[in-house]
């Protein structure tokens, strides 16, 4: 979520007013700012997607809820020592937080473990361990609207009986001590981005969060007008009318065997009706294709902890394998690539499947990605009910990603467009009509400069490094990972490095490069990856030939705070995964919109992106999707290009001989040899496109004006890229539900007649 205090003025249109007040006590605003901390409650990309989504939720008026835990520790603070990343906790509650409610009154049980008994009754989850929910509340404000929606965050709490009902003969002490371990749950965030861990608390956390959510949706469901009584029993056939619940990846998967159990065993539901309930109220977004990201939980472990949800996982399978073997009989192979249960070695529950099967609507995040979804990874699933599969293209909130972190941009388009582009950012097309506005682009490219002198000089406080404001800001910045493929931006780096070594008298359009993002703590490459970076920069930045022509910068604990500095001083934008590894990226947007031009590979959302602004106005490079399956096809032999490639040769043997490791030559050896022999992203493969690219780049970079009206055409195409966009074809496509552009009124008005202004339908 980031900071909220901006944020939060800026919806409630006070922030000049506040900015004055504040200034009028003789304190800064912006000092202020700096003190709160980040809420940094997920890892990457699906985290804050989220966080924009929420945000545009409440600017359509939707009744829309975020749940969500609230850890103690979120994502770690990332210190560099000695070019090395050494994590740190982040005690982000510190100091408290204001923007939080408790509310112990909705207050919640969770259960664990225990066993099952079959009565004529029905089936009963008995001697389980109780885990107290304890909700906390943040509003989350709409863009002047007057409507604010809420972030519910769960907390563990241990029931004041813990442990001490049973078999604890007299060791109180020890009793409460063991509290602690039912309050664990919502200790700590995974920090793995696009990587699975099987951990027992990590399937803890994932139920903990769905079981104390679905029991809230209820309870709200039973109290409104629709959850009308028969005598006793809630009528709950028009709960998917009522009720949207959408799965942020696999997750909260849970969620589905979860309500069933309540259906079917609490509120004593046939089957077959509570099966139809389930699947019209869910719908499951997919965010990777990466294998080793895919949740698949070991059977044994979901029979320890949730004995109850894997029998009806088993029985969800079986129908479900009934009704394939009905459809293509005697297709065992079909049978077994469709099963929610993996056999061979540990059987395991494949998160996907079930989520695919017990939804109504599977998207992807991007065309190429929805594509990808529907005929390689799911094909199964898509030729038997294509129908369910959609496309949702990501979007980011152009409060926080413009207004809030670029308002010298936002203030320059409003002039020339007017304000209202920033509940329908489709208007940013208008800016078409000022691209061979003289007057305009010297504008656009001072607002830039200031932002590129604001940040030289936030660097400079805050690392102690000097570096030239007037150089081409190349930054890439997003978590660590292979796929992403920092190291080819590293071995650009390091040719760059020598061509000006070979010629230093030649020109060369001065550069400053900017990487940052965390490593998973696990991730030996990604950790090898960032200590190489900031072994190539110590060499550069000290080479007297070299002077202010290139510097490069490792970015510390890169978080959405700092994404909000250095995204509006950007001039290039890395977005060079292999293609068909990033399902849509949002960085890639948030570039666009400040003003940065591209550099990328036909992937994710940056195909869009060309779509909208034209491939001239990018600079797209390297292989497509096709050419990395015909490669695949054929075998990728990385020695090849080392062999026929002088200026890569000489980059891979200065790595591999300990030119930027004097001390430790060989330290890099596992970097070089995964790149040799198990580059499953072939950076080599995409190597020479890349440099000969930034050529590209580096020349039209010297004519400043051509430069900035290909920025002008950027930004005027983003508009598709909000996530207000997004978020009306979720509404309209998956949780039939009608956005609304009412602004409901103020609080101090009376609210006679207003009564017709809340928008009927279904919370999301």
């Amino acid at each position: 979520m980031g900071r909220t205090l901006q944020n939060t003025m800026i919806n409630l249109g006070l922030q000049n007013a506040c900015d004055e007040a504040i200034y009028q006590l003789g304190l800064d605003m912006e000092e202020l700012e700096e003190i709160e901390e980040d809420a940094g409650l997920g890892n990457g990309g699906l985290g804050r997607l989220a966080a924009c989504f929420l945000d545009s939720m409440a600017t359509l008026g939707l009744a829309a809820y975020g749940y969500g835990i609230r850890y103690e520790y979120g994502i770690f603070n990332q210190k560099i020592r000695d070019g090395w990343q050494v994590e740190e906790a982040d005690d982000w509650l510190r100091h408290g937080n204001p923007w939080e409610k408790a509310r112990p009154e909705y207050m919640l049980p969770v259960h664990f473990y225990g066993h099952v008994e079959h009565a004529a009754t029905g089936a009963k989850w008995v001697d389980t361990q109780v885990v107290l929910a304890l909700p906390y509340d943040t509003p989350v404000p709409g863009y002047l609207n007057n409507t604010v929606n809420t972030m519910r965050l769960w907390s563990a709490r241990a029931p004041n009986d813990f442990n001490l009902r049973d078999f604890n003969v007299g060791d109180y002490i020890q009793a409460v001590l063991d509290r602690n371990l039912a309050e664990n749950i919502s200790r700590v965030l995974y920090p793995n981005d696009n990587f699975f861990e099987g951990k027992e608390l990590r399937l803890k956390q994932e139920y903990f969060v769905v079981a104390a959510t679905l029991q809230d949706i209820i309870r709200r469901f039973k109290a409104s007008k629709f959850g009308s009584t028969d005598s006793v029993r809630t009528v709950f056939d028009s709960f998917p009318d009522q009720v949207a619940i959408q799965l942020n990846d696999t997750h909260p998967a849970m969620a589905i065997p979860e309500l069933m159990r309540i259906l079917v065993d609490i509120e004593k539901l046939p089957w077959n009706k509570a099966w139809d309930i389930t699947k019209r109220t869910f719908a499951y977004t997919n965010h990777t294709v990466l294998p080793e990201a895919l949740e698949r939980w070991p059977v044994d472990l979901v029979e320890k902890l949730l004995p109850r949800h894997l029998q009806i996982i088993y029985e969800i399978n079986q129908r479900h394998l009934d009704h394939i073997a009905f459809l293509f009989p005697n297709d065992v192979d079909r049978l077994q690539r469709m099963s929610l249960i993996e056999e061979g070695g540990t059987k395991r529950i494949n998160m996907a499947h079930l989520c695919i099967v017990g939804s109504h609507a599977v998207n992807g995040v991007a065309k190429i990605h929805s594509e990808i979804v529907k005929t390689q990874v799911f094909q199964d699933f898509a030729a038997l009910e294509p129908e369910k599969f959609q496309n949702k293209t990501n979007g980011i909130t152009p409060r926080r990603w413009l207004l809030l972190c670029n308002p010298g941009l936002a203030e320059l388009i409003a002039e020339k467009i007017g304000e209202d582009y920033v509940r329908d950012l489709s208007q940013l097309t208008k800016l078409h009509e000022c691209v061979d506005d003289d007057l305009f682009i010297r504008e656009v490219a001072k607002v830039k400069q200031e932002n590129k002198v604001k940040f030289a000089l936030y660097l400079e406080k805050e690392y102690k490094v000097k570096i030239n404001p007037s150089s081409m800001f190349d930054v890439h910045v997003k978590r660590i990972h292979e796929y992403k493929r920092q190291l080819m931006n590293c071995l650009h780096i390091i040719t760059m490095y020598n061509r000006i070594r070979r010629d230093p008298v030649k020109l060369f359009v001065p550069r400053t490069v900017i990487i940052g993002g965390k490593a998973a703590p696990g991730y030996h490459m990604a950790k090898m990856i960032i200590k190489l970076i900031n072994a190539v920069a110590q060499v550069v930045n000290n080479d007297p030939l070299v002077g202010s022509k290139l510097k490069v910068i490792f970015l510390e604990n890169y978080r959405v705070s700092l994404a909000e500095k250095v995204i509006p001083a950007t001039d290039l934008s890395e977005q060079i995964s292999t293609a068909g590894t990033e399902a849509s990226g949002t960085g890639n947007m948030k570039f666009m919109l400040n003003g940065a031009l591209t550099i990328g590979t036909m992937d994710g959302a940056n195909v869009e992106m060309a779509e909208e602004a034209g491939e001239e106005n990018l600079f797209i490079f390297g292989m497509r999707m096709e050419d990395v399956t015909e490669l695949d096809r054929e075998g990728y032999d990385a020695q090849k290009y080392y062999d026929q490639l002088p200026e890569l040769k000489e980059a891979i043997d200065q790595i591999k001989s300990g030119f930027f490791s004097p001390e430790e030559p060989d330290l890099f050896n596992d970097v070089v040899n995964m790149l040799f022999h198990h580059d499953r992203f072939k950076v080599f493969a995409d190597y020479e496109a890349y440099v000969r690219c930034q050529e590209k780049v580096s020349k039209l970079y010297l004519n400043s004006k051509a430069w900035t009206k290909m920025v002008i055409r950027n930004i005027a195409a983003a508009g598709k890229f909000s996530s207000d966009r997004t978020i009306k074809e979720y509404a309209r496509d998956i949780w039939h539900v009608e956005p609304s552009n009412l602004k409901i009124p103020p609080p101090n008005e009376p609210r006679d007649a207003a009564e017709q202004s809340t928008p009927n339908g279904t919370a999301a």
